[in-house]
């Protein structure tokens, strides 16, 4: 199943409408450990500049997806789902990515994977179940933390391998932490110093990583 089927529909009409769906999700079924893409500075794309990426593993012969998780952006999640009522602490909406940019899906941070989520880290499950949203805008479904996103970030196979392998990227191990970190703008700062524990660079300034990180 391809992660696009996870991904929280919200075109036009259906953001006036207040609906909500995800297309072909089934609970249980595992996604793979989730790893962070740290632009490096010589990475000038303004889609990517000084961006953390959260990627996912695909099934062979599907390229990596993934979110933008330092982004905020200036509208609110209270204005994409009329009729919910959203918590202040759970109104701010994500840029998550050039690709896409009327659907939206969230990330959820809970001890337990809740109905209709998705794993991607051992505590950080994606959803986009109008039900389960509903319940955790109310209060009934306790979740530690709730991100929303609109848009996502995806390369074709083999692109985003080349990508690093021109410098364009760190790869380090993603952890809920920094994915729910109030201030977003301190992400990058943090990942980068992250990143320089974790790399080695040659006489030719070739960086090594220290650990291994793969992307299928």
């Amino acid at each position: 199943m391809s992660m696009v089927g996870f991904i929280f529909r919200f075109f036009a009409a259906t953001l006036l409408a207040g609906s909500v769906t995800l297309a072909h999700a089934q609970q249980g079924e595992a996604l793979a450990n989730g790893v962070f893409l740290v632009a490096k500075p010589a990475l000038v794309d303004p889609n990517f500049r000084e961006t953390v990426v959260l990627i996912t593993e695909l099934e062979a012969g599907g390229g990596p997806i993934g979110v933008i998780i330092n982004r905020p952006l200036d509208i609110r999640l209270s204005k994409l789902v009329p009729g919910i009522h959203v918590p202040e602490q759970f109104d701010r909406v994500y840029g998550g990515g050039p690709v896409a940019l009327t659907q939206l899906f969230f990330l959820i941070r809970s001890r337990e994977q809740l109905a209709h989520s998705m794993p991607v880290l051992a505590d950080v499950y994606l959803s986009g179940d109008r039900s389960l949203l509903e319940s955790i805008m109310r209060g009934d479904t306790k979740v530690s933390a709730f991100h929303a996103y609109m848009g996502y970030a995806g390369w074709a196979p083999e692109q985003l391998e080349l990508e690093i392998a021109s410098g364009g990227w760190y790869v380090l191990q993603a952890d809920a932490d920094s994915i729910f970190r109030t201030d977003p703008s301190k992400i990058w700062p943090e990942l980068m110093r992250r990143a320089a524990t974790q790399y080695t660079y040659l006489p030719n300034d070739t960086p090594r990583q220290r650990v291994a990180l793969t992307i299928r």
